[in-house]
């Protein structure tokens, strides 16, 4: 079990906290962070597509040309996907392009996505995410403790932090039950509270799964 700093904003040491090495030092594989990533995005697709069929397309009630005489295939209605402005054969109807992933796989891509972070030094450790609201002075707080696109993870959403955090594009702020893989590997860096850890913890231990 490793032994992290913990921070203040103006990147102070102010305690220390255990990391558990199950969750925070767990040997990376690619393989299974892109499975992961995989289908995350899978199940964000809205998957709204669609193209109209033959049934679908407005008009159609008369012949286009008489049945003999004019050298032409048989046609018996405008809307048939041989003639133009007609429906479409085997278009795309809507349809979900989400599946299930197995929890242990889920959980242990997390952990493998933290450890990543733990190695490259990229996971920071706060005493806790306060503001008053403001948005300059968030920015501010953010850019002189050296970040300039990262995730921000609080054991409890704290409203005023989200309100200030909202307008900054660079950075997500979000409490433990919306860490993902996605975010974490997008993002520079990831920057979590001292309360969140044990959270994290509870998210990533397989005998839970």
């Amino acid at each position: 079990m490793a032994t992290a700093n913990v921070l203040n904003w103006k990147k102070e040491k102010v305690g220390t906290v255990d990391l558990v090495s199950e969750v925070f030092e767990r040997e990376v594989k690619k393989e299974v962070l892109h499975e992961v990533v995989k289908w995350q995005l899978a199940c964000r697709r809205q998957g709204t597509h669609m193209t109209k069929t033959k049934g679908l397309v407005s008009g159609g009630g008369k012949k286009p040309f008489k049945q003999k005489g004019t050298g032409n295939a048989r046609q018996g209605s405008t809307r048939s996907p041989l003639m133009p402005g007609g429906g479409t054969t085997f278009g795309p109807l809507p349809r979900s392009y989400a599946y299930v992933l197995p929890k242990k796989v889920r959980r242990i891509g997390l952990s493998m996505a933290l450890s990543h972070l733990v190695k490259e030094g990229r996971l920071f450790i706060v005493d806790n995410m306060k503001s008053e609201g403001k948005t300059n002075e968030l920015g501010r707080r953010l850019k002189g403790f050296g970040l300039t696109k990262a995730v921000l993870i609080d054991a409890q959403q704290d409203e005023m932090f989200k309100r200030a955090s909202r307008n900054l594009e660079t950075f997500k702020y979000f409490p433990v039950e919306g860490l993902n893989v996605f975010d974490l590997l997008k993002y520079d860096a990831a920057v979590i509270t001292k309360e969140s850890v044990a959270k994290i913890v509870d998210r990533c231990t397989l005998e839970k799964a």
